[in-house]
């Protein structure tokens, strides 16, 4: 089954409470989880790991790109002929590109980019003009970051999958 033919899992109560202590401290450990949702520790252990293996969430450590030497992140919108999905692909592949996504209207893709100076951006944007398919690129610079969030994964959308976990 692909990723476009997976069917979303309905996240129970439960779940979202252990996902929550994780987002707050991806380290927490699971005892202090146990006591916080209401499981044993072996019970919360089994959940986080159902959770990773069903690809539900990760475990990360995000960093702040400007705190460890990157001091250019922008995000360039790239306009595609041919199958935007093979760009796409090829995008990923760039070092630089920590984000791609496929999208609907006046761009095809939106790619983000960290890169240490302005000159490894004008580098990066140039490789990416170079890959067959783009046709025109449109780079928006971070001036400032007022929000970064990765709370989603506790929201309640309109539930339709099969699997509860």
């Amino acid at each position: 089954m692909t990723s476009r033919e997976q069917r979303p899992v309905v996240l129970d109560d439960l779940s979202r409470a252990i996902i929550e202590q994780l987002q707050e401290d991806g380290r927490r450990p699971y005892a202090r989880i146990a006591e916080a949702v209401g499981l044993s520790e072996a019970a919360v252990r089994q959940r986080v790991q159902r959770l990773l293996d069903a690809g539900v969430m990760q475990i990360v450590a995000v960093t702040d790109p400007r705190q460890v030497g990157f001091a250019r992140q922008a995000m360039v919108g790239i306009r595609t002929h041919g199958d935007t999905r093979v760009v796409a692909d090829a995008l990923a592949g760039f070092e630089e590109v920590d984000y791609v996504v496929i999208a609907a209207g006046s761009l095809d893709l939106l790619v983000e980019v960290v890169c240490a100076d302005d000159d490894q951006l004008l580098d990066t944007v140039s490789r990416i003009r170079g890959v067959a398919g783009v046709e025109s690129t449109e780079t928006f610079l971070y001036l400032g970051l007022r929000k970064q969030t990765y709370a989603w994964g506790t929201r309640r959308p309109e539930q339709t999958g099969d699997a509860v976990l």
